[in-house]
């Protein structure tokens, strides 16, 4: 009876060190790989390209002054007028073409000393903006401005109020091309940064998509637009 509880125990004695044992090499290997997967390398990768812009908006401004205020009015509306027949006959359309209230201004109202008097007492500006989705057509258009200078209408300018603006709105077409060519870029990196290390790549470990940036080309250019996105991506390395 005792030789038969000896070996019992023996035995139970026997399965609980193998079994000890196995767990003690499972929780080996699980830390000797858990270690592997705390190295890891962060890499960007950057997408870049070139598109015409889509939308062009083109404020045209210009002044009058006059001494009568009703010949004021006149003149604005028959020079909004001209400007309107000059862009339809270019091809830009009425829907296009959109004219803003005039800004009036009264010298009379105004302190002014006696010996610097205005020569008129009234002055207005007025815009008429033209926002097109054909900008080749409309950029035709800006180069001839000139001939209704010459018609005399005094156009006014220069500042960024007054600036022809080009817009780029196709950003969420061009998104998952250009978001995939970044992290294919992003892997090349790490794929070569794995070799250099003699180590091998793993799977994504975190990765970030980054912010869209959207630029003119140059400052001659600026309805051809710079897209630019950058990826970061961070890899598992293992030996």
């Amino acid at each position: 009876m005792d030789n038969r509880g000896n070996t019992s125990a023996f035995l139970l004695g026997v399965f609980i060190f193998l079994g000890l044992a196995a767990l003690g090499f499972l929780l080996g290997k699980s830390a000797i790989q858990f270690k592997e997967y705390e190295r890891s390398v962060t890499v960007k990768g950057l997408a870049e390209r070139e598109y015409p812009a889509d939308i062009v908006l083109w404020p045209i401004q210009f002044s009058v002054a006059d001494n009568d205020l009703t010949s004021l009015y006149s003149t604005l509306e028959a020079n909004t007028g001209r400007i309107r027949a000059f862009l339809k006959e270019r091809g830009i359309e009425d829907a296009e073409i959109t004219a803003a209230p005039p800004s009036l201004t009264d010298k009379s109202a105004q302190q002014y000393d006696s010996s610097s008097q205005p020569e008129f007492r009234y002055s207005a500006m007025q815009t008429v903006t033209v926002y097109s989705g054909n900008v080749a057509q409309v950029r035709a258009t800006i180069d001839k401005l000139s001939e209704l200078g010459k018609q005399g209408i005094v156009f006014t300018g220069g500042d960024y109020q007054t600036a022809t603006e080009y817009l780029f709105i196709r950003l969420n077409e061009v998104k998952p091309a250009m978001i995939e060519e970044a992290t294919t870029k992003a892997r090349e990196v790490a794929e070569k940064f794995a070799r250099d290390s003699q180590s091998r790549l793993g799977k994504i470990k975190n990765a970030s998509q980054g912010q869209f940036t959207i630029e003119d080309r140059d400052k001659n250019n600026p309805h051809i637009k710079r897209v630019r996105v950058v990826s970061t991506v961070e890899y598992y390395l293992s030996d």
